[in-house]
């Protein structure tokens, strides 16, 4: 085992949650049950083996450790990964990597796929994941991974099974597709990009940033530059439906005790025993 990079692990509901995130340093995560992991401002060895990735912007902090990982990989005798990162960026990024190609010597091959709010793309049979926007300072999108499971439509129901089977063999549609939000990830963002998408506040496990926690550090500059404040989530508080929130990408300039002080001192009773902090 190699220790290159701190990461933290929660589990909930099934998923283990796996990663690192403060601003301006280094912001990874991971899912090793879904085989995904979100944004790559390091890669810790560990996390080699999760073939599938989704970077939510180019910022140095969320990006600069793909060329190490796609090399890493290769190195490994892994097969290439899969990258999916916000289109505006794709031949930027393929322009990188070629760059890093020839400095390096060694093949960076892998393949990237550039999304936009909107899109959505399949991870297996059981799940599939929608792409949204989120607010920041450059092009920027986050995640959704949705359970998706096929139920028998309503007006089949009491049917005797021999029945609905000659109904399916017939060429009837004798289900329906029923999606449930699981997952969502953020990455940077101000609150704009959380109020415009309502399943972020529906999936079971909200992974998002809350870089600022004091009173006196201004909303509007924290908006302006693409980030939320403390204070943003409190407002939200009967807004969030979800089991887990995971707030990390706290500022540098905070110790984390004090963060702990504040948040803990502030949060509602609906927030607090749903609520952690990364740090």
């Amino acid at each position: 085992m190699v220790d290159n990079a701190p990461f933290l692990s929660h589990h909930h509901a099934g998923l283990t949650v796996e990663g690192y995130s403060r601003a301006a340093v280094q912001s990874y995560w991971r899912i090793p049950e879904l085989k995904i992991g979100f944004d790559l401002g390091a890669q810790p060895w560990d996390f080699m083996g999760t073939p599938t990735w989704m970077l939510t912007h180019t910022h140095l902090d969320h990006i600069a450790a793909l060329p190490v990982y796609i090399a890493r990989r290769r190195m490994m005798k892994m097969g290439p990964p899969t990258i999916y990162l916000p289109e505006q960026a794709l031949e930027d990024v393929r322009r990188l990597l070629l760059v890093m190609q020839r400095l390096d010597r060694g093949r960076q091959v892998c393949e990237l796929k550039g999304v936009r709010p909107g899109d959505e793309f399949e991870l297996s049979r059981e799940h599939v994941v929608t792409v949204f926007a989120t607010t920041h300072t450059i092009p920027s999108v986050g995640y959704v991974v949705w359970e998706r499971r096929n139920k028998l439509k309503d007006e089949y129901h009491g049917l005797p099974g021999d029945r609905i089977r000659d109904l399916r063999l017939s060429g009837v549609e004798v289900t329906r597709e029923v999606r449930t939000p699981l997952l969502c990830y953020t990455g940077d963002t101000s609150p704009a990009g959380l109020d415009a998408y309502p399943p972020v506040f529906q999936a079971k496990v909200l992974i998002t940033e809350m870089s600022f926690v004091r009173p006196n550090h201004r909303r509007e500059k924290i908006h302006k530059f693409g980030h939320m404040h403390l204070d943003d989530f409190l407002e939200r508080a009967d807004r969030f439906q979800n089991e887990l929130l995971i707030c990390g990408h706290l500022s540098t300039r905070y110790h984390p005790q004090e963060v702990r002080r504040v948040v803990e001192a502030r949060l509602p009773a609906s927030l607090r025993d749903r609520l952690k902090l990364w740090i």
